[in-house]
């Protein structure tokens, strides 16, 4: 299941405004993300496309299970790596920024192994 950098962003961002409003629609992504809503209509398109998420008849956008397994898996890359960041003394800011960038050419092993060492040194902390 491989999509590009873009649509990783959109489906994270569907994700993340699903958990803050009571539906989704494009104009709200665009909001979110500094888009035109043209732009978010295209990428609204081809995530249909690949089924990746459902629009359906009033203009609501749904994540499919396909969709919010790439968004959770974005979504937890971003959460953990920020976090790590600002625990290594990266500001709050930019930590979020880096996050935004490793979340999406980290492998999957390479995240893996960080994520088990960050477990792993929360275990020992007093």
């Amino acid at each position: 299941m491989t999509v590009n950098e873009s649509a990783e962003n959109y489906l994270e961002t569907i994700l993340i405004l699903s958990k803050e409003l009571p539906v989704v629609r494009s104009v709200d992504i665009a909001n979110e993300l500094g888009f035109k809503k043209s732009s978010v209509s295209v990428a609204m398109k081809n995530l249909r496309e690949k089924q990746h998420i459902s629009v359906d008849k009033s203009g609501f956008i749904t994540l499919t299970p396909s969709g919010r397994e790439i968004a959770e898996m974005i979504y937890e890359r971003h959460l953990l790596l920020s976090s790590w960041l600002v625990r290594l003394g990266v500001p709050e800011e930019k930590a979020a920024e880096d996050a935004c960038k490793i979340e999406h050419v980290i492998s999957r092993e390479s995240f893996q192994a960080i994520k088990s060492h960050v477990q792993q040194t929360a275990d020992e902390m007093p």
